[in-house]
């Protein structure tokens, strides 16, 4: 096992066997700029300040012999060969750089399953090119046609190399995109997205505790960055509070129990708010909030879930300590322009 160092911040990430530090770094949830990622465009070009590594074989026009000298390597091509690599580049750089959206990407509906009886679950696979996303943002769909209003979902899973794309839409009265979803699309239903957007995603620099908080279909841009957090390690406690109104509102429970046995420093918390279960908490999350965390001065809190619920856990979490930087949040409608109905906008 090899570590990668980021200087000047000390940041260290453990590379696996046969990883070039690419991916190494994105793996951990770092935002490494690349474009080629085959030795030829310089764009993962970095400052290599202590150890050994093996360039490959890479452009004299992507990295020049003074360079090399230098000690510059590319990093999509770089492998590490010793116990340490330190490279220069720790600063705010290492950051997660949003990706630019796409328009109207062309998808395959390749599965579909009903999670509740109000909300679907549909899986997406783009024809083409994969869209790249970070964990916790969101798409915006529409029928190939174009003839349905597009509307905004948050990507429920963390990214994968076939680029599938998970959304688990909520059925509204009067929501038409929602009730498009509901009736008429399934598998082998060929649909548009366009995206991804959205600020709501992991730091990869933290070393807080993480305490995510959820209400509804909330829970899918927190399954996003908790499934990307335990795939990539993260040694720090991750628990997730999900709020329901009754047991049979709670769904993805089989996934999230598998993670608490898969995974030592993840625990979920269902709670529910109109009957009360052996083995479930009970009672609003801003209310019961203070009975399991009370000091959250030094946690990093995720929330998302309708507006109320969201301000009403900021609210929460702030009289347990929570530091302002280290609150995010992501609401219903907080993305969506003016004129856009409240139907089921986001989560």
């Amino acid at each position: 096992m090899t570590t990668i160092r980021l200087s000047p911040s000390g940041k260290e990430v453990e590379a696996k066997s046969g990883e070039t530090v690419l991916e190494t770094l994105e793996n951990a949830g770092y935002a490494l700029p690349n474009n080629c990622r085959a030795g030829a465009c310089g764009e993962c070009k970095v400052k290599v300040l202590e150890g050994e590594f093996d360039q490959g074989l890479v452009m004299d026009m992507a990295l020049s012999q003074e360079e090399r000298a230098e000690g510059f390597g590319l990093m999509c091509m770089c492998k590490p060969l010793g116990e340490s690599l330190e490279i220069d580049w720790g600063t705010d750089d290492a950051m997660p750089k949003l990706f630019p959206p796409k328009e109207n990407v062309r998808c395959m509906v390749v599965d579909r399953i009903e999670r509740t009886p109000r909300i679907a679950e549909i899986r997406l696979r783009p024809v083409g090119e994969a869209v790249r996303f970070w964990p916790g943002q969101y798409v915006s769909l529409t029928d190939t046609n174009r003839t349905i209003t597009p509307r905004s979902y948050s990507i429920a899973n963390a990214p994968r190399p076939d680029g599938e794309i998970v959304l688990q839409i909520t059925r509204v009265p009067e929501g038409k995109t929602s009730n498009w979803v509901h009736d008429e699309v399934h598998a082998g239903t060929m649909v548009n997205i366009s995206g991804p957007y959205g600020t709501f995603i992991g730091d990869p620099s933290t070393d807080a505790p993480v305490l995510c908080l959820a209400a509804g279909t909330g829970l899918a841009p927190i399954m996003g960055l908790a499934d990307a957090a335990l795939r990539r390690g993260f040694n720090k406690p991750v628990h997730l509070m999900f709020s329901a109104q009754r047991e049979e509102d709670i769904y993805c429970k089989g996934q999230l129990e598998l993670w608490n046995v898969r995974h030592r420093r993840f625990k979920f918390l269902p709670t529910l708010t109109r009957e009360e279960k052996a083995g479930m908490l009970y009672g609003r999350i801003p209310g019961i909030l203070k009975d399991h965390y009370p000091d959250l001065s030094k946690h990093a809190i995720y929330i998302a879930g309708s507006p109320e619920f969201v301000d009403d856990c900021i609210a929460a979490a702030k009289a347990l300590g929570a530091q302002d930087d280290m609150i995010h949040t992501e609401g219903f409608f907080d993305q969506a322009p003016p004129e856009t109905p409240a139907e089921d906008r986001l989560v």
